[in-house]
């Protein structure tokens, strides 16, 4: 089933090659936001189904927006280069993309939390 997917990215290259994997796999983006301001609005407002969360947007960490989608109870993967060792503790529960990642590693994670 597809999803309106929210991708949350601060390096335009790798936004669009997110983009360009999900539309793969037949899902939409309804948005991508760079900055963590954007990430914010779209997350309390946007109707979504799923979230791809860079962890650093222009150094600053994405975590209140994981509170956000969590609070509003939209599943979300976090994407980084650390891998889980870069995921605040507070938020342990959610599945983390290790950049770079595959269209395959994107849909496994996606079939997760579906």
């Amino acid at each position: 089933m597809a999803k309106r997917v929210l991708v949350v990215e601060d390096e335009m290259t790798i936004a669009m090659m997110i983009e360009d994997m999900l539309m793969d796999l037949g899902h939409e983006v309804v948005a991508t936001a760079a900055r963590l301001p954007t990430a914010l609005e779209v997350a309390a407002d946007g109707n979504l189904d799923f979230v791809i969360l860079d962890v650093n947007l222009a150094g600053h960490q994405s975590f209140p927006v994981a509170a956000v989608l969590q609070q509003r109870g939209i599943p979300f993967a976090f994407a980084t280069g650390y891998g889980p060792a870069g995921i605040d503790p507070a938020f342990a529960g959610p599945p983390v993309l290790t950049k770079p990642f595959t269209t395959a590693d994107l849909a496994a994670v996606i079939e997760t939390v579906s």
